[in-house]
């Protein structure tokens, strides 16, 4: 599969279709190439918009589906543009070794030492005045002309096609300086060989510039080697999730058509298929839990550290890790719609994307070049006005060009954001897109829907109130045995509680449900009825003494069921129904969420929980939570739909609001947030509404989030503070001649790989 261009989706917008493609595109080598190869591309008919990324070596462009030969076009215009168009994940499939790519810097090397041994030497006062030991000019010519045309023609290559594009970048730079070294150095041994002096004393020839030229050619190589290096190491969350794609998968047919167990690719599974997994394998794909029970490490795609308990009717994700046991899967998603491949779109979208960021960084270097160009021949010029001689002024005015590349420049934001994503996901946070990334650090506010995200989302027993003189583990059982044939969500809860509490019941008789009300059945004999109040109400069932806690409760939010006995009435009455017993039902809050909001609103954030439950309930919840009610951190009786409105409300007063919810309900407050944050619960991975995507559904992750952030962003501004530093402080000391080429090449090559190796330090977090 070595396709140029990959359609990663189709934008959906209610004027127009779009298709986003991605395009690999080799040979850029500073900020300025970004510039060209964008305009190139945005110039192709049908393209609405590129962005390119330095790090990763992509564009990602938008164009309309039907525009003929589109991908044809868009790799015409890159090689018209002077770089190479390849394949979209070009990066991800080059060499892991370590020493890739270094035999041209090897061969700079061993070419140019010769040249500057010398030169090292006499810095060291161990020649005398630094001439003994200097190779012959013709020696110092043939080590030098590989270097600059041989190894250095990638600069050259670059170079004509910014002429011809009448831009400038980082070849260009090189090219005009180091080929002025090598040009002025013929021109000072042609001229001097003329006298008969330097033929019968080597000694007497002029100083020549063959080592400036190499060494700046071979620093810069090097660098350009680190960088790519260095590529590879922030590229390596995206590798990592790539390598959970087992090459295999066990087939055992579908349940229709079995088939013996039969070893095939997992590009040829499809839904409904059944899988074998053993243990220690990972999962192929998608799917349900038919047979066995097994632990699974899920680490990788939710970055919880422990593994996950799964029983028959589990969901299990592709790619995570079968425990101890044999287990048999029926494939419910395959190829780009399982949850390994969302996770992996959406990381590749976070590192293309361009963050706000970056747009000055890109005006700056719209001008860099062309700005570096006029102030090397001020510096030329300058020399030459207060007398020195044309080799000085044009050593100089190299240095100039050689110390200015904008190299580091173009790297500083992109690998930020890549290692800052990268390490994100390896912790179960999904980042979608950069502007997310780079404005969560400023989050002042983090308003939270209440249910399935600060709690559990699924009732529970939480209260059973019995009548004087019954027997609670009698009553719990009869309720259980009502429920036992039920799908209802609170028929569940009472299920769990019972069976938390160990209790075996016998199955009911005579079942029947009663719609909207509840259901009846016999139980050992006995006739029971469970449902609400209403239901109570219109059989007469009274609640007795249980009336006050009834109206307690159902102040504090909760939903009430009442389990009542039919008994012999009087007289003429056959049966008289009796309440025995209240249930209550609530959400419970998530485990270690009031830990995590306290450790919110000790970085100084505002906290608010958004819950459509009447205030009385939704603020007996929140002092669980650890809100507080009292200092308006509850809004309660909110619609569903009046959650957008709530948020637009929170942002007044120039707030920067962070809105985390977990449902589909809860997509125009995400994205009417500066920042939407989805809690993902390992089956749906993220909202488009939402840039981050928290995929243990952990509300802890949520300053994990905003720490990452920051901490992205921190890296972003050292690596610009960085990346101009060098040229602010370095093109003066360079006009006035306090640098030297070889200096200026090291110098330049050091920026590039500082800002590189800063961002890999984002690599280290850890998180909570």
């Amino acid at each position: 599969m070595d396709t140029l261009a990959t359609p990663l989706a189709a934008a959906a917008r209610p004027d127009r279709a779009l298709t986003t493609l991605d395009l690999g595109i080799g040979g850029m080598t500073c900020a300025a190439c970004v510039l060209r190869v964008e305009k190139a591309l945005k110039k192709v008919p049908g393209v609405q918009d590129a962005v390119v990324n330095l790090a990763t070596e992509t564009a990602r462009i938008t164009c309309s589906p039907d525009t003929p030969d589109g991908t044809a076009q868009l790799r015409r215009a890159v090689r018209s543009a002077g770089y190479e168009p390849r394949a979209a994940d070009a990066l991800m499939r080059e060499e892991d070794s370590s020493w890739a790519g270094f035999a041209p810097v090897a061969l700079g090397a061993v070419f140019s030492l010769p040249l500057l041994l010398p030169m090292l030497l006499g810095w060291l006062s161990l020649g005398q005045g630094g001439e003994i030991g200097m190779l012959p000019a013709w020696a110092q010519f043939l080590l030098a002309t590989p270097v600059q045309f041989i190894l250095g023609a990638r600069f050259y290559r670059g170079a004509w096609h910014a002429v011809k594009s009448r831009t400038g970048n980082m070849d260009l730079l090189v090219a005009l300086g180091t080929s002025s070294g090598w040009g002025l150095s013929v021109w000072l041994w042609l001229n001097a060989s003329s006298s008969p002096h330097a033929v019968a004393h080597t000694s007497m020839q002029p100083h020549l510039y063959f080592e400036a030229s190499a060494v700046v050619i071979t620093l810069v190589l090097l660098g350009k080697w680190l960088e790519a290096r260095a590529k590879r190491q922030t590229t390596a969350a995206i590798r990592a999730l790539h390598a959970l794609r087992p090459e295999l998968a066990h087939w055992l047919g579908s349940e229709q058509a079995p088939h013996e167990e039969t070893d095939i690719p997992v590009g040829e599974l499809l839904i409904g298929d059944r899988v074998a997994v053993r243990p220690g394998e990972r999962v192929p794909a998608d799917g349900v839990l038919l047979d066995g029970e097994t632990q699974v490490d899920e680490s990788m795609l939710t970055g919880e550290p422990l593994p996950v308990s799964k029983c028959p009717g589990a969901t299990l994700t592709g790619g995570s890790v079968n425990g101890e046991g044999r287990i048999v899967v029926r494939v419910t998603a395959t190829g780009s719609e399982t949850v390994l491949a969302r996770i992996i779109r959406l990381v590749e979208d976070a590192q293309a994307a361009k963050a706000p960021i970056q747009r000055l960084v890109d005006q700056v270097s719209a001008v860099f070049v062309p700005v570096v160009l006029v102030l090397a021949l001020m510096t030329l010029v300058g020399w030459l006005w207060v007398g020195a001689d044309v080799e000085a002024a044009l050593m100089h005015a190299v240095t100039v060009l050689v110390i200015a590349c904008p190299c580091a420049l173009g790297l500083a934001t992109p690998t930020a954001l890549i290692a800052g994503a990268g390490v994100a996901a390896r912790r179960g946070i999904l980042i979608k897109d950069a502007q997310a990334l780079e404005l969560a650090h400023r989050v002042d506010t983090v308003a939270f829907d209440k249910t399935g995200t600060l709690t559990v989302g699924q009732p529970r027993l939480t209260a059973l109130l019995v009548s004087p003189g019954q027997d609670e583990r009698v009553l719990m059982q009869a309720a259980a045995a009502l429920q036992s044939g039920s799908e209802h969500p609170l028929a569940k809860a009472v299920l769990q509680a019972a069976h938390d509490r160990g209790l075996a019941w016998s199955p009911p008789q005579a079942m029947q449900a009663v719609p909207g009300r509840g259901s009846q059945g016999e139980v050992e004999g006995v006739t029971w009825r469970i449902g609400s109040l209403r239901w109570m109400a219109e059989l007469g069932a009274e609640l007795g003494d249980l009336e006050p806690q009834a109206t307690r409760l159902q102040s504090e939010g909760a939903t009430l069921s009442v389990l009542a006995e039919s008994v012999p009435g009087a007289g003429d009455v056959t049966s008289v129904v009796q309440v025995r017993a209240l249930l209550a039902f609530g959400d419970e809050p998530k485990p270690g969420v009031a830990a995590a909001l306290q450790r919110l609103r000790q970085r100084g954030l505002r906290l608010v929980m958004i819950s459509g439950d009447n205030l009385g309930a939704a603020e007996a919840m929140a002092r669980r939570l650890g809100l507080r009610p009292e200092a308006g951190e509850v809004l309660a009786n909110v619609l569903p739909g009046d959650k957008a409105a709530q948020v637009r409300a929170l942002r007044e007063g120039q707030h920067v609001v962070a809105m985390v919810g977990d449902g589909v309900n809860d997509a125009p407050a995400l994205a009417a947030a500066d920042v939407g944050i989805a809690m993902g619960n390992g089956t749906d991975v993220a909202m488009h509404a939402a840039g981050i995507t928290l995929m243990r559904g952990d509300p802890a992750l949520v300053e994990a989030a905003l720490d990452i952030s920051r901490r992205t962003v921190r890296k972003i501004r050292q690596n610009l503070f960085w990346a101009f530093i060098y040229n602010v402080a370095g093109i003066p000391l360079a006009a006035l001649g306090v640098l030297s080429p070889v200096v200026a090449g090291a110098a330049m090559a050091l920026s590039s790989v500082s800002v590189m190796g800063n961002a890999l330090l984002l690599r280290r977090w850890k998180g909570r």
